[in-house]
């Protein structure tokens, strides 16, 4: 049997995450889904084994970056706070934006029933592939060159490329009004209005309660300490009622 096969260009990958791997099998299979593994075993084809076992490293190395960075940039900040903060930062809505600011589903190899059903763009295949690249960049390089990835694309997207500054702690890294945005867009809905219900505290530390509404049956509310910050809040909540994300935190 002869090497596996390589579907896609992965120079303009490279280029993109700014790193040029060593041993460029690690990057295959975190590329590589279990369909193409399946589908070529199955021909008869060598196969350099699927991302799973990538994206499960690759899920707790970037659990302990995230918190690492959190830990020394915010000493002070109590626990729950940055517990809430990391989950944001792990989470599959805000993983799905990165994967696709790197465009990962252009160099996913999948099986063909997999790409015919639009695996290219479903959120849980880049999210792991995220994942598994994250593991992949570790394996080849170490720590330090995949925590300058982790804080360059992570990190740097939840806060516009200019570090963790104070201002992250009152508003959620992903972008749920754009998501929403993109959703209500998809399904043919109207587009999503939004209104100040409440203002609640004095000027220096004022409460603001936002409605999100989509036509007349889809709504959301919820508080923030800005109205930036409760708008974003407001989304995820409708988000999580069109079925789009999990449950919101109370």
């Amino acid at each position: 049997m002869g090497d596996p096969v390589i579907q896609v260009e992965l120079e303009p990958l490279e280029a993109a995450i700014g790193y040029r791997f060593a041993n460029r099998t690690f990057l295959l299979r975190a590329l590589t889904h279990s369909s193409h593994v399946h589908e070529h075993s199955q021909a008869g084809a060598d196969s350099l084994g699927d991302n799973e076992q990538l994206e499960f490293l690759g899920d707790s190395i970037l659990g302990f970056l995230i918190s690492e960075a959190l830990f020394t940039r915010f000493p002070d900040c109590p626990e729950g706070r940055l517990s809430k903060l990391r989950a944001h930062l792990v989470s599959a809505v805000f993983l799905h934006q990165v994967s696709r600011q790197l465009r990962l589903g252009e160099y996913l190899m999948l099986g063909r029933g997999e790409e015919m059903s639009g695996g290219r763009s479903k959120k849980t295949l880049l999210v792991d592939a995220l994942e598994a690249l994250i593991a992949a960049i570790y394996l080849d390089s170490g720590i330090e060159t995949v925590r300058q990835f982790v804080h360059r694309f992570v990190i740097g997207h939840a806060s516009g490329g200019n570090g963790i500054s104070e201002d992250i702690l009152d508003r959620p890294p992903a972008d749920y009004k754009s998501a929403l945005q993109e959703l209500a867009q998809a399904r043919r809905l109207p587009a999503p209005r939004y209104s100040i219900v409440k203002e609640q505290g004095p000027e220096h530390s004022k409460t603001f309660t936002i409605e999100v509404r989509i036509g007349r049956e889809w709504t959301g509310q919820a508080q923030g300490y800005s109205k930036k910050s409760a708008a974003q809040n407001a989304a995820r909540v409708l988000l999580g009622h069109l079925g789009e994300i999990s449950a919101p935190e109370a």
